[in-house]
């Protein structure tokens, strides 16, 4: 289930990080935000397990400062562009949590998902400051990456 239909996927983007996308690098966006909030959610799980409860509150998913500023970005800039409904289906996609969210985490999921894709165009330009439509080695770079820090 895609986050973002192409258009808004290839506008997103441009307005972010002067990216030209199209519809062949979606799936692997959509890849991405998949592993990331798959990532993030896991690490929840086990800062609310330590803290001795059952259910992942909004302050476990641990949100980075960098990653904030993002989320902020996203908030102010973007966040008409992306839907509520794919992220949280998207959400549903994911292996069997071991713990429930609450609702105020399962409220913040769609802006965190807004503010890693923040992060993602701007890590495009960090990693190549002339790249223009990234190429798959591109997107596997901004993967190794990611994978490295979230």
């Amino acid at each position: 289930m895609p986050v973002m239909g192409v258009s808004r996927f290839e506008r997103f983007f441009r307005s972010v990080a002067d990216l030209d996308v199209d519809k062949s690098d979606l799936k692997r966006y959509d890849e991405f935000v998949g592993r990331k909030l798959h990532d993030l959610i896991v690490v929840a799980e086990a800062k609310a397990t330590a803290s001795g409860r059952d259910i992942v509150q909004p302050h476990d998913l641990p949100i980075t400062r960098g990653l904030q500023q993002c989320i902020h970005e996203f908030e102010r800039r973007v966040e008409p562009d992306i839907e509520l409904t794919p992220i949280l289906e998207q959400l549903a996609t994911l292996p069997p949590l071991d713990l429930s969210l609450a609702d105020g985490t399962e409220a913040r999921i769609p802006s965190v998902v807004g503010g890693l894709s923040v992060a993602l165009a701007h890590a495009f330009t960090v990693i190549d400051g002339t790249v223009r439509n990234p190429s798959s080695e591109d997107w596997e770079r901004a993967f190794r990456l990611f994978d490295l820090l979230l």
